[in-house]
């Protein structure tokens, strides 16, 4: 925990007392054949809404190939998930565009062994923090762009062409951000306005070959990257619902948009936010320089 957090934790329990406690009751779906017959690649999928989004395209039917930049991570988030369903796991690193063809290649070679004819979902999850104003490096701006923007235009760029080259009808899912509603004071908000636009860009090129492209823009949801775990209080003052959104709830918004049932959804961003930057919402240091 960053120690201004801590900081303004310890002032809010001066003026306020101890803090509410919230909990959330998910509402979750029974199996199901949404996805029946379909595989997914989710980039970034070891932890948080990544993994999230491949337990729910396991619990509808779909076969999932996890990437990660980590291999333990990646063999420990397998483990989990193999019960229920197929799943495969590949060191991918979003820095590293040259990799990303022959990596897919092995995918679609390691698939067909198990009788899948051919992925037809990509999730670009995978994405980082950082450099933020007013003390950002070239080295922190270059990492963050590079990895949540530039490598989702060039792995899309790819997939688009494997679908349209094969005939392969399907969808491409961003993982947005709200963020992308305010001010850039970051590359991180920058990158994410960024997948906003590709996103139009994409869904307008693709849909004439049957392949569907839209984007979820989370608020603030309780991930590792955000310093949340399972059983941390969910509490969010600056959220209008008044809690942190849960990455399973993410996950129900992906399976819809990738499943027959989001078929007239093309080119969105489907915001998932309780409110936050939409209803009310001011992350806006005014001290920042």
């Amino acid at each position: 925990m960053g120690i201004k957090l801590k900081i303004k934790q310890a002032i809010s329990f001066l003026l306020h007392g101890e803090p509410d406690i919230v909990q959330v009751n998910l509402a979750t779906l029974a199996p199901n054949e949404l996805l029946k017959g379909r595989c997914a690649l989710i980039t970034g999928g070891t932890s948080g809404i990544g993994f999230a989004i491949a337990q729910t395209f396991l619990n509808a039917g779909a076969a999932v190939i996890l990437t990660g930049r980590n291999q333990e991570k990646l063999d420990s988030a397998i483990q989990k998930l193999e019960s229920k369903g197929r799943v495969w796991g590949y060191t991918m690193n979003n820095l590293n565009i040259e990799t990303f063809e022959p990596t897919f290649n092995q995918m679609l070679t390691d698939i067909k062994f198990q009788g899948l004819k051919h992925i037809d979902i990509l999730v670009n999850n995978a994405g980082v923090l950082g450099a933020v104003l007013p003390n950002a490096t070239e080295k922190q701006y270059d990492k963050v762009l590079d990895t949540n923007l530039k490598a989702v235009f060039f792995l899309s760029q790819m997939f688009g062409k494997y679908m349209v080259k094969n005939k392969i009808k399907g969808n491409i899912l961003n993982i947005a951000s709200s963020s992308s509603l305010r001010p850039a004071i970051s590359a991180y908000i920058i990158s994410k306005w960024g997948i906003k636009g590709f996103t139009m860009g994409l869904a307008k090129s693709l849909i004439p070959y049957g392949i569907t492209v839209n984007g979820i823009a989370p608020g603030r949801t309780a991930t590792p990257m955000l310093g949340k775990r399972e059983d941390s209080n969910m509490l969010d003052t600056h959220s209008p619902l008044g809690r942190w959104i849960m990455p399973e709830e993410i996950a129900n918004g992906a399976l819809f948009l990738v499943s027959n049932l989001g078929k007239a959804i093309v080119g969105d961003i489907i915001y998932m936010t309780g409110g936050s930057a939409l209803l009310s919402y001011d992350d806006m240091n005014y001290n920042v320089f």
